[in-house]
């Protein structure tokens, strides 16, 4: 079976609402525009990746600031290591008005959220945008999202896995309440909508109830996409299950081709085609105009603006755990990894890629917070196309998540120096050929499930 529907690849925007990229030192870039409390600044972006042809920019989010580290918020506010979050759904009203083709997404999270909720935003977000929404799904990482939601500690792994299962069983049900031809607009008779094609849900499960119908009908895409990320076997797992776009961090080509390999496996034995569902890595783009200049850029990267704490910071948030008792060069023990939830995936990928047993808290650091979480492409608009022309066709990818290194500036220089080329290789379009998210990605507008007719019980 095909891995992929067809030789071009996806490109998708990954963007923070805040006060820094995902990579934290891209506040202190001189080139970095603070205008992030400004909508005029995500329009000026959403247009810009636009008029790249890009399929997608979706945005991160956490529901706290780091304050695991030391038990405080105060290296996180000190050094800009993301204590800024905006509400996702504001800046994606604007960005449905400021833009008419690329899709548009948002973190939405199954552990503090309630179905019906989610399920309203996005349905909303899909009708205004004329069918561009996509919702990235997570389950949260640490104690201080927990305290901010009433509660004192984060639901344990698998848990939190279960719940997210039947979160989505309840909102892509609430999505098919209604059926695509509800409404009749019949003036003369006054019959807003046909009561036999609005149904109820009715679910009653472990984690929610929700009777429903949704107060949004059937939207443009029939669903909005789905976007997921999760390295660990249970995450992919559950990607296999339901997502259509799957966001990955493999630090290199060998790592990406093994992840690559078993999660289609995954989606082929979940009994989904794997050619239809894209697999992203994030990566970054160093571009220059020549490739000196490129270089100059990366070492400044790597080296001056990043704080170390910083790194310490954002790792802390990441594993919940706190790390301010070991030092960037300590060894991260086989005791250590038992005793931090969720970073044995991540070790591991990272011994592949470093090619030895030792990894440090400063690699793991490192990895999270500078240019090490994904691949890097470093040279030339030219250059830069042919390594990432190289995972393409290497059977690492589908297409690539980019990470700005700052912000627009990072965007602008894929968009003017590296999309053309390619396209000049036919591995990108050079214009939108669909209107929704969907026909962007080539994916299939999904049938209905049938749920309960509306006056019945379960």
């Amino acid at each position: 079976m095909a891995q992929r529907r067809d030789d071009t690849m996806a490109l998708v925007a990954f963007m923070q609402a805040g006060n820094t990229s995902v990579y934290a030192g891209s506040w202190r870039h001189p080139a970095t525009e603070h205008g992030y409390l400004d909508a005029s600044y995500y329009a000026k972006i959403g247009r810009q990746l636009e008029e790249g042809c890009f399929d997608l920019m979706f945005f991160d989010d956490r529901l706290a600031m780091p304050g695991i580290y030391g038990g405080s918020v105060g290296e996180a506010v000190r050094h800009g290591a993301r204590p800024v979050k905006l509400d996702l759904g504001a800046v994606l009203g604007v960005l449905s008005q400021a833009t008419s083709r690329i899709g548009l997404g948002a973190t939405y999270s199954t552990t503090y959220y309630q179905p019906f909720h989610v399920a309203r935003t996005f349905s909303t977000l899909d009708h205004l945008s004329g069918g561009r929404a996509a919702w990235n799904v997570v389950t949260s990482v640490n104690d201080g999202e927990a305290q901010n939601f009433g509660l004192a500690t984060h639901l344990g792994h698998d848990e939190r896995y279960d719940r997210a299962d039947e979160f989505l069983n309840v909102v892509t049900g609430l999505w098919d309440t209604w059926e695509d031809d509800a409404i009749v607009h019949d003036r003369a008779a006054g019959i807003y909508a046909d009561p036999d094609k609005v149904h109820e849900l009715n679910h009653s499960g472990q984690y929610f109830t929700a009777r429903g119908p949704l107060t949004v009908p059937r939207t443009p895409q029939g669903r909005p996409v789905i976007i997921q990320a999760g390295s660990s076997g249970r995450g992919r797992e559950f990607a296999s299950q339901w997502a259509d776009v799957i966001f990955t961090g493999d630090p290199g080509l060998e790592v990406a081709r093994a992840h690559y390999a078993d999660q289609k496996a995954r989606l082929s034995d979940a009994g989904r085609d794997p050619a239809a569902v894209r697999i992203c890595p994030m990566a970054y783009a160093v571009v220059g105009e020549t490739e000196r200049h490129a270089r100059e850029r990366e070492d400044m990267l790597l080296n001056d603006l990043v704080d170390p704490m910083a790194s310490l910071t954002l790792l802390s948030e990441l594993m919940n755990y706190d790390f301010a008792q070991y030092a960037l060069d300590d060894p991260v023990t086989d005791e250590l990894i038992a005793s931090v939830s969720g970073i044995r995936g991540l070790v591991q990928n990272l011994r592949a890629h470093l090619g030895g047993e030792t990894v440090t808290v400063g690699d793991l650091a490192g990895h999270r917070a500078t240019l090490l979480q994904g691949p890097r492409f470093v040279g030339t608009g030219a250059q830069v196309a042919g390594q990432m022309a190289e995972w393409f066709h290497g059977d690492a990818c589908d297409g690539f998540v980019l990470a700005a290194t700052h912000l627009p500036g990072a965007f602008e220089d894929v968009v003017r120096m590296v999309v053309p080329h390619l396209q000049r290789a036919g591995l990108f379009r050079t214009r939108y050929t669909g209107t929704t998210l969907r026909d962007h990605l080539g994916l299939a507008r999904p049938q209905r499930r049938t749920v309960v007719p509306l006056g019945t019980s379960a």
